[in-house]
């Protein structure tokens, strides 16, 4: 077996590596959704309009893709530290206008170059992974970043429930300035150039073009980005919606819309789980049965919502959601990354800008119907995962 990059380093080493990873793709979910229960008191203090505080999360999540549209291809040709440390800088700056922010535009803007520079830390996390591992290490590595990168969109509103709790909603990106520059700290302490000078790419834009058309013609490659993109749709789907819906629509508190988040993660964790350690089916079929168990539970969100609309029937099924969820991300992205090495920047920033592409456009959409009820959410996320099923058979050898 070829030595692979990562056995350079001491097992000590590779853990702080590993923890920094798992930070840096944290900070962009964190980055959207942990204001997500603050949405009625920045109404309230801006003047705003549902419409209007769902604007200032879409400005967030366009931002995100866009940065990662560029932070792939130029990681792949200057190396991977100094964009990642350039682009976390400019989320921290970010961080503290939006807390300073006392306008609709000005929010909106500085919510965007927030996701710009929160898109570093996830593009480059996973490239660096490619760089480092291969073969079963990888599908650890990767199942490690999709636990966190799945988790975070659902803790980060409990932990954001907990916050709105005890300060104005100003103090979630007081903290997420300090959450950037511990990741700067971090990554200048204990992150090593996995991308040495003789492997960067070179060129020009046209050089980054071909980049592209490799990646997007390997069919196994598409269908694993566009499974992945409309999975965590799906997800995005609730997520979006969580907080009118539950808070306004049920009735629930504060810490009680916190608790429902809480249950919800476990399907994410879970699904993780089963879809990193099911050795003996390959990437693929984890990857349609997770799709599969996705578009059941959709299935039946839709049915209760019809029917009763019961929170207490429609939570656990959100967990079995979550839990399909879980299990597709982390295979569709060994998938996606296997066949390159090379382009690992670019595979990694296209699959991250049409996640955040998709889900952008999904929380406007879904927003223009009455999300005080369930049925907008159900529907969105059964079309979604449906989608995401069909998308296997792109990838799926007969």
């Amino acid at each position: 077996m070829a030595k692979q990059l990562g056995d350079r380093y001491s097992r000590r080493r590779k853990i702080a590596i590993i923890v920094t990873l798992g930070l840096l793709t944290g900070l962009g979910p964190f980055t959207i959704d942990l204001y997500l229960p603050a949405f009625p008191a920045i109404k309230l203090d801006l003047g705003l309009t549902d419409p209007q505080v769902q604007l200032t999360l879409s400005a967030t999540v366009i931002g995100f893709a866009v940065g990662q549209l560029l932070v792939g291809p130029v990681s792949d040709r200057v190396g991977r530290k100094l964009p990642l440390m350039a682009m976390t800088t400019l989320h921290v700056a970010a961080s503290v206008l939006v807390a300073l922010a006392s306008n609709l535009e000005f929010l909106a803007a500085m919510r965007s170059l927030q996701g710009i520079g929160a898109a570093g830390g996830s593009v480059v996390a996973m490239a660096m992974a490619r760089d480092l591992f291969s073969g079963s290490r990888l599908m650890r590595m990767l199942a490690r970043l999709a636990l966190i990168n799945g988790l975070a969109p659902i803790v980060a509103p409990i932990f954001g429930s907990w916050m709105v709790a005890v300060m104005d909603w100003r103090g979630i990106f007081w903290a997420l300035a300090l959450y950037g520059a511990t990741i700067i700290a971090l990554s200048a302490a204990f992150l090593v150039e996995t991308r040495p000078a003789g492997e960067r790419s070179s060129g020009g834009i046209g050089s980054i073009l071909v980049s592209y058309r490799v990646v997007l013609g390997d069919r196994q490659y598409v269908g694993a980005l566009l499974a992945g993109a409309f999975a965590f749709a799906g997800l995005f789907s609730y997520v979006s919606t969580s907080s009118v819906l539950l808070q306004e629509g049920y009735g629930l508190g504060v810490q009680a819309y916190g608790a429902v988040f809480a249950v919800c993660s476990f399907g994410v964790l879970i699904g993780v789980q089963l879809g990193s350690r099911l050795h003996r089916l390959s990437s693929s079929s984890i990857l349609r049965a997770g799709a599969g168990v996705m578009v059941a539970s959709g299935v039946a969100l839709v049915t209760v919502s019809l029917l009763s609309g019961s929170l207490w029937l429609l939570v656990p099924l959100m967990f079995v959601y979550t839990t399909g969820f879980g299990a597709c991300m982390p295979n569709a992205q060994v998938l996606a990354l296997t066949n390159h090495r090379e382009n690992s920047g670019v595979a990694a920033s296209l699959m991250g800008a049409s996640n955040m592409g998709l889900a952008a456009v999904v929380g406007p959409v879904i927003g223009t119907f009455d999300t005080t009820s369930a049925m907008p959410m159900a529907v969105g996320m059964l079309i979604l995962a449906a989608l995401a099923s069909a998308s296997t058979l792109l990838v799926i050898r007969r």
